[in-house]
């Protein structure tokens, strides 16, 4: 971003809709536009939704996120991400150059050890869906994808021959994983089922896709390119909130998310669970079975290796062995 010339919204504009075209113009996700956009009002009705951000500076900043922690419980995560929608405010649109030790109270929630699922209960929670949800839920845990960058898959990013799929990961990290093998000819059924649906569209006078803005200026023809697709394309063509334009998106994430619930539900399984926990039992069972963590990190896309360490904590093989001394005594 740095790397952009200066970009001054409209002065006429109202405030929110400059935030949204400073942020279309950064080229941010939609989601990334909705999220910044609802922190920003939500610090601008701290202070009572009269005061511009202008008249305000890093000790509101501050008071504002220590509020976010000590009344309200919210997760250090959380509370960067507003940090960072108020401080993309603060330099993007209203260039107004803000101290660098804003220090707000930070979260005290210790990070807890993901919950990871057994092999069995993977089984189960798979055997408890059907058609699209349940290939989807085998991407995920087959190749250790992150919930968005599932539904965000193109059909190019599939590469049967070299078993092989290509992800653009988290903060723009592109990386590649292991398509398994047992998933191979679902895939190449249900790209065929794909690729019928988008010729479909085409010949009503639709067939584009979204296209990244650098993409679509380098390449003008390739969203209605049959590779561009989504893989996990929605049963209905929409209007594009941003272009007005009506195509055909990519699933909503909230189907599958709903899906998993339900399966989990109905396979008996009473762990705090969703789509992220077959994330992190597709890490935790690659180390069982004897994967460099080296190599994990690279699979999964984590910029330190130490995020991937926290998977050597919930690893079932060591402690699988051992004996409990209550189990010594005779009762």
């Amino acid at each position: 971003m740095e790397n952009k010339p200066t970009f001054r919204p409209n002065p006429d504009a109202k405030l929110m809709d400059q935030v949204r075209e400073v942020l279309r113009y950064h080229h941010y996700a939609y989601k990334t536009e909705q999220t910044y956009c609802q922190w920003i009002l939500r610090y601008i009705r701290h202070y009572g939704g009269k005061i511009h951000p202008k008249e305000l500076n890093e000790r509101h900043i501050e008071k504002f996120l220590s509020h976010l922690t000590s009344k309200l419980g919210v997760s250090a995560s959380t509370q960067r991400q507003a940090l960072n929608a108020i401080i993309f405010l603060y330099r993007h649109v209203l260039h107004q150059p803000l101290d660098d030790k804003i220090a707000p109270l930070r979260s005290k929630k210790q990070q807890r050890p993901p919950v990871v699922l057994t092999q069995g209960e993977v089984k189960q929670l798979i055997a408890a869906m059907d058609g699209t949800h349940a290939l989807m839920s085998k991407v995920l845990y087959g190749a250790g994808l992150r919930l968005m960058e599932c539904i965000r898959l193109r059909i190019k990013d599939i590469d049967l021959g070299q078993k092989r799929i290509f992800v653009r990961g988290k903060g723009g990290k592109d990386r590649t994983t292991i398509l398994p093998q047992q998933i191979a000819d679902e895939l190449k059924l249900h790209i065929d089922k794909v690729v019928a649906l988008h010729h479909s569209d085409l010949k009503e006078g639709f067939g584009a896709v979204y296209m990244p803005d650098s993409l679509a200026r380098k390449y003008p023809n390739a969203s209605h390119e049959t590779g561009w697709q989504y893989l996990f394309p929605s049963k209905k063509r929409s209007i594009d909130p941003r272009s007005g334009e009506e195509r055909r998106h990519h699933i909503m994430e909230s189907g599958l998310q709903k899906a998993v619930k339900r399966a989990i539900g109905k396979a008996g399984i009473y762990k705090r669970a969703g789509c992220h926990t077959l994330r992190h039992s597709f890490a935790t069972h690659m180390l069982e079975n004897g994967i460099n963590i080296r190599k994990l990190q690279l699979l999964l896309g984590h910029a330190d290796v130490k995020t991937t360490e926290i998977y050597t904590h919930v690893m079932d093989r060591d402690i699988a062995s051992l004996k409990s001394p209550l189990d010594q005594l005779d009762l």
